[in-house]
């Protein structure tokens, strides 16, 4: 279990909001993802560190790769920009922009164009679990994670639910494409209901088979499938760029932020 982050000072009041939201669930009431600032230094506000900055948008240009974990001096940074306001408006940008270009799309609605969305921070959020856990300086803990996905309490990243019903709305169906295993597939699949992503064409899971092969090597491969059986793919979002690189990516595609973790 990895330690808990002193900066993160107001963590406990995250988790008993959260531990209300997923309460509230039992009673129809979505889960939400609460925009909460990191305040810190003289005045209690933040204040950012500009080669901090200058790494998160070296990720996501992807000119920074292969990387493991956030440095240790930026770990503050990330968290403050994760459960801050920035983290939420550069989602609500990737979105938005997705459905100005799905809309300008023709349509056959012959049930065979489709929207291939990652779930990891792109359909649902593990904010509360880096929240406890912290946002860096130590590499990714696969055993504590693994104790988190079968709780099924990961809230929607708002910004991605807002898109799906939109496009819902438009006729284009919804294809989930995770790397989580087959063994989680079900406990998934419910977290996605209960928090309002309510029908899909498919949702496909990681099979044994693809163990040991990269992220880009295995999306890659269900994507052809999917194209093989006639479907258009028009649409892919996902927040790591091996979501969107490989083969039969999709005539588009969206790269939401995510400078917590890297996939290759």
């Amino acid at each position: 279990m990895r330690r808990m982050k002193p900066l993160v000072n107001f963590v406990a009041t995250l988790i008993l909001m959260l531990a209300i939201a997923c309460h509230g669930s039992e009673h129809g009431v979505n889960f939400n993802i609460f925009p909460l600032r990191m305040k810190t230094g003289s005045g209690g506000h933040y204040i950012p560190d500009v080669s901090c900055l200058s790494w998160r948008v070296g990720v996501e240009a992807h000119n920074i790769i292969d990387w493991k974990t956030v440095p240790q001096e930026c770990e503050g940074y990330i968290g403050n920009y994760m459960l801050g306001d920035q983290y939420r408006a550069d989602s609500k940008m990737v979105c938005a922009q997705a459905y100005l270009y799905a809309k300008t799309l023709n349509l056959t609605r012959d049930g065979r164009d489709i929207w291939v969305f990652d779930i990891d921070e792109t359909a649902l959020s593990n904010l509360p679990y880096y929240a406890h856990h912290g946002f860096g300086v130590e590499p990714f803990d696969r055993e504590s994670f693994n104790e988190w996905v079968p709780l099924g309490i990961a809230p929607a990243l708002p910004e991605s639910l807002k898109l799906y019903n939109k496009l819902l709305s438009l006729g284009i169906k919804i294809v989930f494409l995770t790397g989580r295993p087959d063994h989680q597939r079900e406990i998934t699949a419910k977290n996605l209901k209960n928090v309002g992503y309510h029908t899909w064409k498919k949702l496909i899971t990681k099979d044994p088979s693809y163990v040991g092969k990269t992220a880009v090597t295995y999306e890659s491969a269900e994507r052809k499938k999917l194209e093989e059986k006639g479907y258009r793919i028009i649409g892919n979002i996902g927040d790591q760029w091996s979501d969107i690189l490989g083969t039969n990516t999709g005539n588009r595609t969206f790269k939401l932020p995510d400078p917590v973790y890297y996939i290759s």
